[in-house]
């Protein structure tokens, strides 16, 4: 006869932890919430929603630095705008005409117009907001105000 019996985990103080809950205060930074994983792994609802591209915030002494994956955009389809402390990304990606003599195609990459909006602190220097595009990735350097900027004190012998 097999007994079973309800066994309690060696470490039973180790819990579970989330290493991405600190980044979660940068979620209210964007327009819209953070696709979860289920969302992100149907493919049908991103063909609904449509794309959004990926946004890396990167902030530093000097300021921010966002990161727009928007690979196959051509710079002059590509808006950006800063109004009422909102930076706004715009712009389409076309897709290319194809002739198929098989009869059968399928496209893994999403196309249309895209809209990523993101909430600027007030530390940002909103006027010298700069933008460069380079294979496929937008960087904005949104540099911040000389009041914002860390400073250290020296401390002298007395």
């Amino acid at each position: 006869m097999m007994m079973l019996t309800n066994r309690q985990p060696r470490f039973a103080s180790l819990g579970i932890s989330n290493p991405f809950e600190g980044l979660a205060g940068f979620r209210r930074l964007f327009d819209e919430p953070f696709a979860d994983s289920t969302e992100r792994a149907c493919c049908s609802s991103m063909e609904e929603n449509g794309w959004k591209p990926l946004v890396d915030v990167v902030d530093n002494k000097d300021g921010i630095l966002l990161k727009v994956e928007i690979p196959g955009v051509k710079q002059e389809d590509i808006s950006i705008s800063v109004e009422d402390n909102t930076l706004t990304v715009k712009g389409e990606r076309k897709q290319e005409s194809q002739v198929n003599e098989e009869g059968y195609s399928r496209f893994e990459r999403s196309y249309g117009a895209f809209q990523r909006s993101v909430l600027l602190p007030p530390t940002v220097d909103a006027d010298r907001v700069k933008a460069t595009y380079k294979d496929g990735v937008l960087e904005i350097q949104l540099p911040k105000t000389e009041e914002a900027k860390p400073k250290t004190i020296k401390v002298e012998v007395g």
